[in-house]
């Protein structure tokens, strides 16, 4: 296995070398027969008295981490006792192995733990720190310093290197040794006659921050899920120490367009949502536009690999989402989106033609999904795509496996060396040394290939892991056994040919990754998202101010950030559809009450109203006839007419309709899009049709004429009486006659027009301000 190859010039000299020298250490300390391991003698003795593992040793610190000749290695760390008993006579002191033996015997003695000495030898006793007594519980500071020649390293190669602390306790009179940390040291003090071009990937990389809500100004203010984004970005934040320490070193910037979309959004206004659903004003703008303007200085002259927008989880879409029409179809946009992204904000023009899926992690799927996408290079990894041969080395990482497609397939164990908590100085000092470690032996394995290795740490590494991760390149910038090479050239560079091209199937997918998938049901709401935007957006007269905000948030809806919330996931998707259908509805037509025809033909008006900003169009209001034997528009059961509304406001469609039958008709009123497709909720109302004959006119003309008539003939005999009274008595008498009959003509001229000439309701005005979607009010007539 390439795993557990040896090292290059490695052999039984440099061993016989380091045994003598342990020899003479014997021979010149006695007492170091009594400071190897000594079991307890029981398990309840070991519970209280001082024991191996009783104390522990922290290795904080380990200076030059990578030594030439000449140089002084300083360790600094702490002892704590964690025994019941005080130890006296207490001496922290370093330990030195041989040369290790490949690249699986440096990750065996990195993972080992316990105090046992094995084969690590002390140095000479000079270099120590004594401690006269140690109580229980109670920690102590160290510092040693010892000068590298001291140390008797020969060959090149990994060396194992331990501080111990061996003492005395009331229990054991002996010296003990009671705790112990080991670390790895690599030793090339003269450059390497042949290097390793290694390729350090940087992931610049977030989760969703922008909800797909934006203002109704022009601006289109964004809204925020949270404040959270602020504090990656400001000093000390997570982003904000992947750009200082990454600008500094030679790393090749894989980065995830949608971030850079979303701090630019903050450097202008926006509102952030709060926990109670109230949206305050964002504050943080200075803040993010230091944090551009220091990625813009550090991504100059340097490459730049843009992931699809939003990143989407490749595994899920190959494993869930492709049986779910259209999901694919999502990924090549979101590519053209990331290149036009990275170009306006950090003014460089970036490869897009990476894919990386979830922990390198590949099956035949996961490769045909990210090709769909446009990209002709998978980034791996080798705990997935693993060697079959024999192969004593670690080939180069680019390798082809058909169909134009090359994996680029980054070292496992140098890709994992920093996951873990690096929060704490021992930790991170080890992850360091390690990784140093592995690239040393790696470079001294037995071949005489000039390869290429590429490191592909955790997407979204924390502050303290970015600061690990820039910890070990800085103690590879001396060149001696590595020399920096970017992920492109590092695509194309010559594949071993023993390498493994087999891309494992798809039952050799990791579980555990298989179980963090976004659901089939996710990529089913995504698509009906896209549905319902798809039928919006035709009508609207600006569709890129719904069409950009809802498309990016369909594409985070499916980002590889969301594995591990399966409900913070749903929840997001979910606000999506909601927000969308909200927009959309708010395009409809007013309810209308019922309406009652007189006479042949009338206009039957029904108003369309436009609470968005922008304007609509291409729209087809429908009126059917549900009895087309009493009402009809025109010779039709139905008639449409074309739609345009302005923002913000109504507009009433008129129609004209003809009674052939009295009694009620069911009408319906439906808004379509131009291509038939039937847009928002139907309005249904019933008009009541009335059908007067010319046979009816004329008898109510007739009666109205007999009526006229005979209030003649009542006013002119009224009339003549009134003259035949006198002057003096029977003025009187007239006026209180005249006065009630005046009254009854006046009330009879006026029955027959309210009768015959009901007043009618003007139509509304055509383009109308806002008005109140509520229902017109009862017994409403139409326009004859």
């Amino acid at each position: 296995m390439a795993e557990a190859a040896d090292f290059q010039g490695t052999g039984s000299s440099p061993a016989r070398r380091w045994l003598r020298r342990a020899a003479v250490l014997l021979a010149g300390t006695p007492l170091l027969a009594g400071l190897m391991y000594v079991p307890a003698t029981s398990p309840a003795h070991a519970a209280t008295a001082a024991g191996p593992e009783s104390v522990d040793v922290s290795l904080d610190t380990l200076t030059p981490a990578a030594p030439v000749e000449g140089d002084t290695l300083t360790i600094s760390g702490t002892v704590r006792n964690e025994s019941q008993e005080t130890i006296t006579d207490a001496r922290v002191g370093v330990r030195v192995g041989p040369p290790m033996t490949g690249r699986a015997a440096i990750a065996t003695a990195a993972e080992r733990t316990g105090p046992e000495p094995g084969d690590l030898s002390e140095i000479d006793d000079e270099y120590t720190v004594k401690i006269a007594k140690l109580p229980s519980k109670i920690g102590h500071d160290f510092t040693i310093k010892v000068p590298v020649d001291k140390l008797g390293l020969d060959a090149n190669g990994v060396y194992q290197v331990g501080v111990s602390l061996a003492g005395h306790t009331a229990s054991r009179s002996y010296p003990q040794v009671l705790g112990m940390e080991r670390t790895l040291l690599p030793w090339q003090p003269e450059p390497a006659d042949k290097k390793t071009q290694l390729t350090f990937a940087w992931p610049l990389i977030s989760s969703t921050h922008l909800t797909s809500e934006t203002g109704s100004d022009e601006q289109q203010t964004p809204v925020f899920q949270d404040d959270s984004l602020t504090a990656e970005l400001a000093p000390g934040g997570r982003l904000e120490q992947l750009v200082s320490l990454g600008k500094e070193l030679p790393v090749t910037w894989l980065v995830d367009p949608d971030l850079l979309a979303t701090v630019d959004a903050m450097t202008r206004n926006y509102e952030v949502r709060r926990p109670d659903g109230t949206t305050v004003a964002g504050k943080s703008q200075d803040i993010a536009n230091q944090w551009l303007s220091s990625l813009q200085d550090a991504v100059q002259d340097q490459k730049v690999v843009a992931l699809p927008f939003a990143d989407p989880d490749l595994a899920s879409l190959a494993h869930r989402g492709r049986h779910v029409s259209g999901s694919l179809s999502h990924l090549r946009p979101a590519t053209e989106v990331a290149k036009q992204a990275v170009e306006t904000i950090l003014h460089v023009t970036p490869s897009t033609d990476f894919a990386w899926p979830v922990e390198g992690a590949v099956d035949p799927a996961i490769v045909n999904t990210a090709t769909s996408a446009g990209a002709h290079h998978v980034i791996a990894r080798s705990d997935s795509m693993r060697e079959r041969g024999n192969l004593s080395y670690t080939p180069t990482a680019a390798r082809p496996i058909g169909g134009g497609t090359t994996a680029v397939v980054a070292d496992a164990r140098l890709s994992t060396a920093f996951q873990g908590d690096m929060t704490g100085a021992e930790s991170s000092t080890l992850a360091v040394q390690e990784f140093l470690a592995q690239s040393l032996a790696l470079n001294l394995q037995s071949t005489n290939a000039e390869r290429s290795i590429v490191v592909a740490p955790q997407r979204m590494p924390t502050a303290s892991q970015a600061q690990s991760m820039a910890s070990a390149l800085q103690g590879l910038q001396s060149g001696r056994w590595t020399q920096p090479l970017d992920l492109e050239a590092a695509a194309k560079a010559k594949p071993d040919p023993d390498a493994t091209t087999s891309v494992p199937g798809s039952g050799s997918y990791p579980v555990s990754l298989r179980k963090k998938e976004l659901p089939r049901a996710a990529f089913e709401e995504i698509r009906n998202t896209q549905n319902t935007l798809d039928h919006f957006k035709v009508i609207l007269t600006a569709e890129d101010r719904v069409d950009i905000p809802f498309g990016n948030a369909i594409r985070r809806g499916m980002s590889a950030s969301w594995r591990g919330q399966p409900k913070e996931a749903a929840q997001y998707r979910a606000a999506v559809q909601s927000y969308l259908i909200g927009l959309a509805k708010k395009v409809q037509l007013i309810p209308k009450s019922d309406a009652t025809l007189s006479g042949r033909s009338a206009t039957i008006p029904v108003t369309v109203q436009n609470g968005l900003v922008q304007g609509v169009d291409h729209l087809v209001l429908r009126l059917t006839s549900d009895k087309p034997n009493r009402l009809k528009f025109g010779d039709e059961a139905e008639a449409e007419q074309p739609v345009a509304v302005q923002g913000g406001h109504s507009q009433s469609v008129k129609f004209t309709a003809n009674a052939t039958a009295s009694g009620p008709v069911e009408v319906t009123a439906q808004l379509y899009t131009e291509d038939g497709v039937r847009y928002g909720e139907a309005r249904r109302f019933t008009v009541e049709a009335t059908e007067i004959t010319p046979t009816v006119m004329l008898v109510i003309a007739g009666g109205v004429l007999l009526l006229v008539l005979a209030g003649i003939r009542m006013y002119s005999h009224r009339k003549r009486a009134a003259a035949r009274t006198t002057a003096d008595g029977r003025e009187a008498t007239d006026a209180e006659a005249t006065a009630p009959a005046g009254g009854a003509v006046g009330e009879s001229a006026r029955n027959p027009e309210e009768v015959d000439g009901a007043e009618q309701q003007s139509d509304p005005t055509p383009d109308t301000g806002p008005e109140s979607g509520n229902p017109s009010g009862t017994g409403e007539k139409v326009d004859r």
